[in-house]
């Protein structure tokens, strides 16, 4: 995908670890008409989640062998599982001219960014830090005592860094304005847009 190839609209939705970020995409794609991409994890699956809608889970092996063949628009190595965006489906989106929400972390944001300058950014942030280590507890992810301080220790990294990189910051205190907020910046009717 070039600069070039840009007809459609990515917006790019971050955030640290239970935020809300899957939540408020499904909210805005059902509500806009606009596609989600599906992303790509080694990751385990939870009990609660179903492969294909929330993520397509594979194999270390078979990610890599993709990584290889170039399918990727952007994937990062995250705690230690791979998480990507196929390119094939973002480029047919585009083609069609389509909005195509992205749920990604930052060093991903970043790397489409680059690609598709035009690319809205936002950024989701909890109401505190005592309220996202409450989500992050709450997910039913089954992660040792280590491992969750290292997702909030990450979620401070990623939330310093967005406030460098992103056009646009929501707070998801209150979920329903959280979803009409990203609307707005979708369709160009509020946030900073830079």
């Amino acid at each position: 995908m070039s600069k070039a190839k840009c007809k459609g609209k990515f917006v790019i939705v971050s955030g640290p670890s239970g935020v809300g970020k899957s939540t408020i995409c499904r909210a805005v794609v059902e509500r806009t008409g606009a596609s989600l991409s599906l992303s790509m994890t080694t990751r385990p699956k939870s009990k609660r989640e179903v492969d294909g809608k929330d993520y397509r889970f594979v194999s270390r092996a078979e990610f890599e062998r993709r990584i290889e063949k170039d399918e990727f628009l952007e994937y990062a190595e995250v705690f230690g599982n791979y998480y990507g965006t196929p390119r094939e489906n973002a480029q047919a989106a585009f083609d069609d001219g389509k909005t195509v929400i992205l749920e990604i972390d930052v060093q991903g944001a970043l790397k489409v960014k680059q690609i598709c300058p035009e690319a809205i950014m936002v950024f989701l942030l909890p109401p505190s830090q005592n309220d996202l280590a409450g989500r992050m507890n709450g997910r039913g992810r089954g992660e040792d005592e280590k491992t969750a301080r290292l997702r909030l220790d990450t979620a401070s990294r990623e939330i310093a860094a967005a406030w460098q990189y992103y056009d646009n910051m929501v707070i998801n205190d209150d979920l329903e304005q959280a979803i009409n907020e990203v609307i707005g910046i979708i369709e160009g009717k509020t946030g900073d847009n830079k």
